[in-house]
């Protein structure tokens, strides 16, 4: 038996791209997407590209690394997306530091800019206090930005 395709994003660049439908459950009443899912599709779309990046965040926890989390989040609704629409999440680092990156985040429907959000993500240690990350895991976002500096 084959099996399908599990969720893909793609590295294109210095973005990574990552496709999402509005299904009913992410809907109100009206069949307006809710807003707090945006957030979640944002979450999906910066998990996959930690994947794409080779970064294991479970094996980090695991073995008592840390975890990423985030730390703050600015987060504008342009337009909705609706039931049944194709919805792109467009990711960029726009900022390496040593414990934390900044990162921007779009959803568009077609040509359509719908939400946007600015946020910092930092790498933190199980007890929940900032930490470096691993070095590894910052040169893959270097090599991801390719601009960037790797500080």
């Amino acid at each position: 038996m084959s099996l399908p395709n599990f969720p893909d994003g793609v590295i294109q660049g210095d973005r990574h791209l990552y496709a999402v439908r509005a299904y009913y459950e992410d809907t109100d009443l009206s069949g307006i997407v809710y807003h707090a899912n945006y957030l979640r599709w944002f979450e999906r779309a910066r998990s996959d590209l930690l994947r794409r990046l080779d970064i294991d965040q479970r094996a980090a926890i695991e073995n008592g690394e840390g975890a990423y989390a985030l730390s703050e989040v600015n987060l504008k609704y342009l337009r909705p997306a609706k039931l049944d629409d194709d919805v792109l999440i467009e990711t960029r680092c726009t900022d390496l530091k040593a414990a934390s990156c900044r990162m921007h985040q779009k959803a568009f429907r077609g040509d359509e800019l719908l939400a946007e959000a600015h946020l910092r993500v930092g790498f933190i240690s199980l007890e929940g206090r900032p930490k470096r990350q691993p070095e590894e895991w910052r040169a893959a976002f270097a090599r991801f930005t390719g601009s960037l500096e790797d500080r």
